[in-house]
This record gives C-alpha cells, structure tokens and sequence, in this order.
C-alpha cells in the first residue's frame, strides 16, 4: 500500500439514481479506495474541491468537471472511468468527452475490449479494472422442480429485455425450463408489456419486478443459467455476480461481454437472435458438452471477480500516478 494518504473524489453524473449502473460502482470504489487508507467522498460534481485525485466516471457526461478540476488543480491527478454508453454511444460524437480522455494520466475500462474502441495514442494510459463480486456466505442450491433461467436487468429497449420471454415460446411440452425475470419497468408500457407477456407464457416467464440486491444473488444461484440479451454494455456487473455464485452465462455477442468472456466464449448468440437463443437454452437444458463447456469456462473466470484483485488493480493504478509526479 502506498505511504501516501490521497485525498480522492468520484465524480459520478448528476442525476445519476441510488440504483444506477454508475452509482453502484461509485460506491464500490470509494470503499476500495478508502480500505486502500485514503479519504474519498463521490461527489455528483466537481465545485472546486481540494483533492490530489479525481476519479470522473462517465467521460460524456462528467466532462466538465474533469476539466474544470485539471484546470484550477493543475498538480493533481485525473482519472476517467469509461461507461458502456460512453464507448458504444456518446463518445463517437461527444468532444468535451473526447478532451476529457486526453487531459486524464489514466483511464480506467471495465473490460479489455473497450480499447478496440479508443485510438491507439491513449492505451498507455488505460488500466482494466473488473468490477469485483463479494461473494454471499452461504450460496444456496439449484431449484430441482423445475430449470430455471434468470433474467437481470431493468426494462429498458437497449437490454432486449423480451427477447428471453419469446426465446421460451413454444418449447417442447417436456422442456421443463422456467425464465424469471428481475428488474424494474422504466416506463409505463413497459409495465404493461412485462405482464402481458406474464399473461401470455404462464410457466415459462415470470417478471418480479425490481428486487434487493441479496435477492438477485439468491435467484441468481439458484438457477441453472443467466442470460444478457443486451444491444450495450459497458461491461454488465451481473456476469461477475452470476459466475461467482456458480451459474454460467448466454450473452448477445457485444464488446462488453467479448471483454469479460472472451472472444471464443462458446455461449454467444447474436443480438436479437430469438432462434439461437432458443437453440442454446434447450441444449443447456439437455446438460449436454455445451453446458459442460460454457461451465467451465465461467468456473475459470471466477477469480476475475474477487474483490481483492478489484483493490490490487487501483493499488497499482495509483501507484503508477503518485510514480508520475
């Protein structure tokens, strides 16, 4: 650890709900940082604040203060967090998001195939930092009466979030496959949609609505499988969370989960292929050698997402930084 007690803030974007990707991971960092031995508060901007590090997560859409706070703190440290949406969506035509990147001494990505996304000159300056899983005490055991396939992710257009509900439409009257699905409905007609979809597979889908934290890891382990059928992501906390709690992953086939999977992982369909996904679900089903397959591959990932590794990586990080001066 280093001798030096920092004084850090983690600028997250303002607006930013209690349950948000970004204030997840602003919480989690600032207890990495502080068990690290320094002082950090999340901040949702910078306001001319003394500190020696800014940690700015959301390059877009924290940009001003980032570049505010290398203006007036011209010897202190900048570090910018990408998001998912800044890589896939806002940063293609975001300049200050872009002045952002080249003023940061580091910039931290969620996944390693971010990068392909960034121009060669800042690579240097990017340190992969996977968001860590604290795994629960007790992991419960898979339900028997029925194989269950969990869903996580609020109802919003860029998750997909029916595409598993058609996936399960019409399978074999001996398929004994259950979708349940957690996460809260943005919008009113998504409501609407997660029931009626309810109403129209009873027995093969269930949506739950919004649930705790410690709920999702209980029906996360107690399934046989986890699907992301995400257009975007970042780099999707759940796919740590799912292969700690020993349950394999489908997932579209996006950079933010070739960067956390791997670019043969065996358990891709692409997005918005309801026949594949359909394929896939019933030969997991089936405890064929693609289950063995995608299994054991996610075993091998688990280590990825201990917290001790998530700690090692800013240690490291802000060693590099304090090296600079």
């Amino acid at each position: 650890m280093s001798s030096k007690r920092l004084r850090m803030l983690v600028v997250v974007p303002r607006g930013a709900g209690r349950r948000s990707g970004n204030r997840v991971t602003a919480r989690r960092w600032q207890r990495v940082l502080q068990s690290l031995g320094h002082g950090v508060e999340t901040v949702d901007g910078y306001d001319g604040q003394d500190c020696d590090v800014l940690v700015a997560l959301h390059a877009h859409k924290t940009a001003p203060s980032a570049l505010d706070y290398v203006r007036d703190a011209p010897e202190g440290r900048l570090v910018v967090a990408l998001s998912g949406t800044d890589l896939y969506r806002d940063l293609a035509t975001s300049a200050r998001g872009q002045q952002a990147l080249e003023a940061a001494h580091r910039i931290v990505l969620l996944q390693e195939h971010g990068m392909k996304l960034l121009e060669p000159h800042l690579h240097l300056k990017c340190h992969v930092i996977h968001q860590s899983v604290v795994s629960p005490r007790t992991i419960p055991k898979k339900i028997r009466r029925w194989w269950q396939v969990a869903l996580v992710g609020h109802l919003r257009p860029v998750k997909d979030p029916f595409l598993l509900a058609r996936a399960v439409a019409d399978l074999p009257a001996e398929s004994r496959i259950r979708v349940v699905h957690l996460g809260g409905a943005l919008s009113e007609p998504m409501r609407v949609r997660a029931e009626a979809e309810m109403a129209r597979r009873p027995g093969r889908y269930r949506w739950l609505g919004s649930r705790p934290h410690w709920q999702v890891m209980r029906t996360l382990a107690r399934s046989r499988l986890m699907v992301l059928t995400s257009h975007m992501e970042g780099g999707a906390n759940v796919v740590g969370e799912s292969i700690t709690v020993g349950t394999p992953v489908l997932s579209t086939r996006i950079s933010g989960s070739i960067g956390l999977l791997g670019e043969d992982y065996p358990g891709f369909f692409e997005p918005g292929d309801v026949h594949r996904l359909r394929q896939q679900l019933l030969e997991a089903e089936r405890q064929s050698d693609f289950y063995d397959a995608i299994s054991s591959r996610c075993g091998d990932l688990r280590s990825v997402f201990e917290p001790r590794r998530e700690c090692r990586e800013w240690e490291r990080l802000l060693d590099e930084l304090l090296a600079d001066d």
